[in-house]
């Protein structure tokens, strides 16, 4: 096949595959988004950071305001 010929399939693949519009399934996108939120809901409140509390303090003192007092 000669670059001619090659490139313009490739030019039929590409705008074949740019305007390709899959049927969505809505009702298994929503029950997979609702799984992850839950998922994320949980993780977070198990994996609180302990050092947290301390860089609050950290950043009251290193403060320009806290050092003109």
């Amino acid at each position: 096949m000669g670059r001619g010929r090659q490139k313009a399939k490739q030019t039929k693949v590409a705008r074949d595959l740019k305007y390709y519009s899959p049927p969505t399934d809505l009702s298994a996108l929503q029950r997979e988004l609702q799984a992850q939120r839950n998922a994320s809901s949980e993780d977070s409140g198990s994996a609180r950071d302990p050092w947290s509390d301390e860089s609050d303090e950290w950043a009251n003192e290193d403060a320009p305001s806290a050092r003109r007092r």
